[in-house]
């Protein structure tokens, strides 16, 4: 099975470096070929390992050892158990369809086949992240896919917006890595390995445990560890306020936004924090700390997606809204639930991106949805799909977003944990706000008048053309199949997993929950079945408020559109607030950014210029040059001044002598 799990990862790397260092050679044709076919076999082999985990068969070893330093070693391997299966299935899959998507998004692009390396690369680190049996490869995982979608967020290198995204993606993330890189250096150096099963083992041991880390105080040791290896989550997986990058990576093209946002980076952090579950579990501190900060980017995200006019950009903030409550789930211990919203969420948000993409071609690469309206009768697939997957992502009863989002709004209503009261408000709240924007767009989008003219308003008669010329047009099928195919799970896979996944034995012996923490237990206490749980949603808060954010933006977006623009300038300072996304880009800028420049500033004036310029090198020169100068004077090329000064140091000298020679 070794060599099953070798080719996982390795064949899209193969594909990558193909595509990347032969792609000119080749051609696009092939680019496309080999990177695709990597995928598919990835997919087919995860599908296979899934079959035997399923059946009983896991793994957990090394492969390969890079170093031993003092007992601790760094290696390879790989851990193979139902966690890691279903995180395989989900990559690879969204990934294939991504890949497929690509030939008709990309066809006219110079950068062709580097865009298929880069995806195919990015596929690569997700699953060596995902894989990982250790702490080490974790890391390289995590780092790998930070430089990939560097790369992505700025293929389009000449945009100077494109670069200024990578670079924030990046610095930002640098930020959460910082915390990571501490988390994991406490626990090589308290808990004396990288590798998980020996870390989850000595933790118990550890729960008294006490550290000074800055002088100011002793916390303890398992707390301190999990909230650094959070900071991490927080910075990958765009939490409160590490999430400024997200949005501004919309930059990208849209395939690369499909798979950083729905299956890959994103995910990651979640994926590292329901991993580390025998940690956390040890510190209800860090699961409040968890629970809290994904609450605040459950809700106040969502506020955010109500402004927005660029279609990709409403669909970004629906991201870091549902990585939001990916977030509370793991705060309230509900691992299982937080694996079971990523799973779902990948395939209908990575449909919403991939439609926001098709709508994008079909309008000649107009992003703005004010500009758009009436495009179902001209894109019917599109329409139906993104249709689909809206639904999916309010958490319509029957579809998959509906079991994993419900299931997250009752575990956090059955914790106990301080602050679960704030998040099971704001996960409440987020049900209205998430109905209202995604169909805001949905209207804006596909139905109502048609405003393709450059002045914003529909044109009568022949030919409504926007801006840019041309009806709007249905996708090719190369770009339409992947979104009848991710509509597909999109639909049935949450009624298919909620059993085994949150209440049979799909993680035992993956996921540790604590007896004192009994959010799952209280869950699967009222579970009867999807069935059951889809009919009774009628009589439960978060349906009505599902219905009333979908009929709120129906009457504010088709019956009364002028009603959005009176209640903007009636709230006009909170319409600037969210304009400005809390200001919090502009504190940034001027805190972080401004306070790096003027320290910069300050040790080049002072430091570098006034000390090391001024006084060490020049102020030494100057007085050596002063020193040369009162020594010069004294060279007069006269014998007897030379005589004269000879007569004077030795009357100096016996000065000196006699006063000793007494003594």
């Amino acid at each position: 099975m070794k060599t099953l799990y070798l080719i996982i990862p390795f064949a899209p790397l193969l594909g990558a470096l193909i595509a990347g260092l032969f792609g000119r050679t080749i051609g696009r044709t092939l680019s496309h070929v080999v990177t695709i076919a990597g995928v598919l076999i990835s997919l087919v082999a995860s599908l296979m390992v899934l079959r035997e985990v399923m059946a009983g068969e896991t793994f957990n070893g090394p492969l390969y050892t890079w170093a031993v330093v003092d007992g601790l070693k760094f290696e390879v391997g790989f851990l193979i158990d139902t966690l890691t299966a279903t995180m395989m299935c989900v990559v690879t899959s969204v990934s294939l369809m991504v890949h497929i998507y690509t030939i008709g998004y990309m066809k006219d692009d110079d950068g062709y086949q580097r865009f298929f390396a880069y995806i195919s690369l990015f596929t690569f680190a997700m699953l060596m992240l995902v894989m990982s049996n250790n702490f080490l490869q974790l890391f390289f995982g995590w780092e790998a896919v930070g430089l990939v979608s560097y790369l992505l967020i700025g293929f389009w290198y000449t945009r100077p917006t494109a670069i200024f995204a990578n670079l924030k993606a990046f610095l930002v993330n640098r930020v959460g890595d910082f915390g990571f890189v501490l988390g994991i250096g406490l626990i090589a150096a308290y808990f004396g390995s990288l590798d998980y099963v020996e870390v989850f083992k000595a933790a118990p041991a550890l729960v008294g445990k006490l550290i000074n880390p800055l002088g100011l105080g002793e916390w303890m040791l398992i707390t301190v560890t999990c909230i650094c290896l959070f900071i991490g989550a927080m910075g990958k997986s765009a939490q409160f306020p590490l999430h400024v990058w997200l949005p501004d990576s919309m930059e990208g093209p849209t395939p690369i936004s499909a798979l950083i946002h729905a299956a890959t980076m994103v995910t990651a952090g979640i994926f590292m924090v329901a991993r580390m579950s025998p940690l956390f579990e040890l510190s209800d501190t860090a699961l409040s700390f968890v629970m809290v900060i994904g609450a605040i980017t459950a809700l106040f995200m969502g506020f955010l997606g109500i402004v927005q006019n660029d279609i990709k950009r409403v669909v970004a903030y629906s991201t870091l809204s549902q990585l939001g409550y990916m977030t509370v789930a793991l705060g309230a211990s509900a691992y299982s639930v937080a694996i079971f919203h990523l799973m779902t969420h990948a395939f209908f948000k990575a449909l919403l991106f991939l439609a926001a993409g098709s709508v994008i071609i079909g309008m000649h690469h107009n992003q703005d949805i004010r500009h758009m309206g009436g495009l179902r009768k001209y894109m019917p697939i599109t329409w139906i799909t993104s249709l689909v997957g809206s639904l999916a992502l309010i958490g319509t009863p029957f579809l998959s977003g509906f079991y994993s989002k419900d299931m997250i709004i009752e575990a956090v209503r059955a914790s106990e944990l301080p602050g679960s009261g704030f998040a099971s408000f704001a996960v409440l709240a987020g049900v209205f706000v998430t109905a209202f924007y995604s169909f805001r767009m949905y209207f804006l989008v596909f139905h109502g008048k048609e405003r393709f003219d450059t002045n914003g308003a529909a044109a009568h008669g022949h030919g409504h053309h926007d801006h840019h010329g041309g009806l709007p047009h249905e996708s090719p099928a190369v770009v339409t199949l992947p979104l009848v195919l991710l509509a597909i799970p999109s639909v049935i896979l949450g009624a298919i997993a909620i059993g085994p996944m949150l209440f049979g034995d799909w993680f035992k012996g993956v996921i540790t929950v604590a007896p004192a923490h009994g959010a799952m237990a209280e869950l699967a206490h009222h579970f009867h079945g999807w069935v059951g749980m889809a009919v009774h949603a009628v009589q439960t808060l978060p349906f009505w408020l599902m219905v009333a954010g979908v009929a709120s933006a129906y009457y504010c977006y088709m019956i009364n559109p002028a009603l959005p623009e009176s209640i903007s300038r009636t709230f006009s300072g909170v319409q600037h607030l969210f304009d400005n996304k809390y200001y919090l880009d502009k504190f940034n800028q001027v805190f972080f950014a401004g306070g790096a420049r003027a320290l910069g500033t300050g040790l080049w004036k002072v430091g570098d210029q006034s000390i090391i310029d001024g006084a060490a090198v020049n102020g030494s020169a100057r007085i050596i040059g002063w020193l040369a100068g009162m020594v010069r004077g004294i060279q007069s090329g006269f014998i007897y001044h030379y005589a004269f000064a000879m007569i004077v140091g030795v009357a100096l000298l016996v000065w000196w002598f006699v006063p000793l020679l007494k003594r």
